[in-house]
């Protein structure tokens, strides 16, 4: 059976704007050494499943520094200091689209790495999102938002059009809940 590692030492190493890390000492169950561990400690992650009145689905397109290309995304980011899941949705829905929803239901969550990484990413469903302002962009961000067909959502995924794994997993949730 398999048991949970005993923290030995937690020790906090770098901080910075989005994430920080640590390392952890932890003992192994089965030989009793000491092994170490470094972890990512990110904050609350959402992801916004958003939905016109027409089955419309409402992607992004978004430069990427990390692979230095621009990706399709649904939109998505950090939960603030203090603020829940669903006020970090519903915020990022209005700041990286100016759209609003009247309906919103969670449908999944996941843990983005759970090897190295503590956090978690919350995936809710904007159903009839409506534009109501330009988009508020931070200043990391530009942002185009486009609306698809919800048919073709897994075309783009199987065609390499979308390839981010967290929106990937949050359009899983998607089509989970529709079959449900």
């Amino acid at each position: 059976m398999i048991k949970k590692w005993n923290i030995v030492k937690s020790e906090k190493l770098n901080s910075y704007r989005v994430f920080a890390t640590r390392k952890d000492i932890g003992l192994s169950p089965i030989t009793g050494k000491e092994h170490d561990f470094y972890v990512i400690e990110a904050p609350i992650w959402i992801n916004v499943i958003g939905i016109t009145q027409d089955d419309q689905i409402l992607l992004i397109k978004q430069y990427r520094h990390g692979i230095r290309s621009i990706t399709f995304e649904i939109p998505g980011g950090m939960a603030d200091p203090g603020e829940s899941p669903l006020e970090a949705a519903k915020r990022e829905l209005l700041e990286e689209t100016g759209c609003i929803s009247d309906e919103w239901i969670f449908i999944g969550k996941v843990h983005p790495n759970p090897a190295i990484q503590n956090n978690s990413c919350f995936t809710y469903l904007a159903n009839n999102i409506t534009k109501i302002q330009k988009p508020k962009l931070d200043g990391t961000e530009d942002i185009d938002s486009l609306l698809f067909p919800v048919e073709d959502i897994k075309q783009l995924v199987s065609e390499g059009k979308i390839t981010h794994s967290l929106v990937i997993a949050a359009l899983y949730w998607y089509l989970l809940y529709q079959d449900s």
